[in-house]
């Protein structure tokens, strides 16, 4: 009986990894008759794992099924799914994380002691930064992940950052994680330009549109593209700071969406960026870690210069106009 079962997962695992094999094939590889091959693929078949034959080839090819049978997963692959649903289960999919959890808990019943041991060792060495940011609802994710794939227009309720609310009818093209939230990039039939959606401010309408032929968006690279937007969007302040760096310094010290960065010659560049209040944008750009040089606007300045007293007054003997700071 060991043998037997140890034969059938060795064929469930020569059938997985390519697309079809011949019975004669599976025998030599196996050690064991065609009649033999046979016998298996039935047993296979009572098990839940949708084996068929091949048309016009003698032989067979593992094809997925209605219903999810027993999976066959090496220690690499266990670990990677057992690290992934640990993942999932702090995201910003609504409802994902009890999902999650319900499946590692199934897994780790079956993981091997030392594949167990590997998965509580990361969870326990890891933890999750940051805050907490909106969540997005699993069936509004599908819904926009179809409308992606399929290239279907999609009618959706949208509300922007001022809370003015819309309908709009786009070309889907990307879903984005980036950073704690969903994005949607897609072609804005009504303003014949490319928009960046935040998904959980809009609220898909179903069934979707027709199709709609391909479009590429600027750069090819929708990550970039939606970075770029992002960098500058509807801000408060925005500035375009002088950096005494090569561009290629700047850029690398930017966070995801901070600015975007323009280089004047070898040592010099533009950092073009926006925030929320002139003490955001002044506190943006002294974290760089770069000398810089500000003109305008001139509550920037003001900023810059407030920040740089408050520096001089943290550090003993160093206050503005040579006092010294708050003991």
């Amino acid at each position: 009986m060991v043998r037997s079962s140890a034969r059938l997962l060795q064929l469930l695992s020569l059938l997985r990894s390519h697309g079809h094999r011949s019975g004669t094939e599976l025998a030599g590889r196996l050690g064991v008759t065609v009649r033999t091959i046979r016998r298996d693929v039935d047993r296979l078949r009572e098990l839940g794992y949708p084996v068929h034959a091949s048309q016009g080839r003698a032989g067979y090819r593992l094809d997925a099924g209605a219903v999810l049978p027993p999976l066959l997963l090496d220690d690499d692959e266990a670990v990677a799914v057992a690290i992934g649903l640990r993942t999932a289960a702090a995201s910003a999919v609504t409802g994902i994380d009890e999902t999650a959890l319900r499946a590692m808990t199934k897994l780790e019943q079956v993981l091997p002691a030392r594949l167990r041991h590997w998965v509580t060792t990361v969870q326990h060495a890891t933890v999750r930064a940051g805050h907490p940011g909106p969540t997005v609802g699993p069936g509004v994710l599908a819904t926009i992940s179809a409308a992606c794939y399929r290239r279907e227009r999609l009618r959706f309720d949208y509300t922007d950052h001022h809370g003015g609310r819309s309908t709009r009818l786009v070309e889907p093209h990307t879903l984005v994680s980036f950073g704690r939230h969903w994005y949607l990039l897609a072609w804005d039939t009504g303003r014949g330009d490319w928009r960046c959606f935040r998904v959980d401010r809009l609220r898909p309408w179903t069934p979707t549109g027709p199709r709609f032929v391909n479009r590429q968006p600027p750069g090819g690279d929708a990550a970039a593209y939606l970075a770029r937007q992002l960098s500058a969007g509807p801000w408060a302040v925005r500035a375009s700071v002088p950096m005494h760096a090569p561009a290629a310094v700047v850029a690398e010290r930017l966070w995801p969406g901070m600015g975007t960065v323009e280089a004047v010659d070898a040592t010099r560049c533009l950092l073009h960026l926006g925030a929320d209040t002139p003490g955001d944008l002044a506190w943006m750009v002294a974290v760089i870690g770069v000398d810089f040089t500000v003109t305008g606007p001139p509550e920037l300045v003001d900023a810059v210069r407030e920040l740089g007293d408050r520096c001089r007054r943290a550090v003993p003997g160093g206050g503005v106009d040579g006092g010294v700071g708050p003991p």
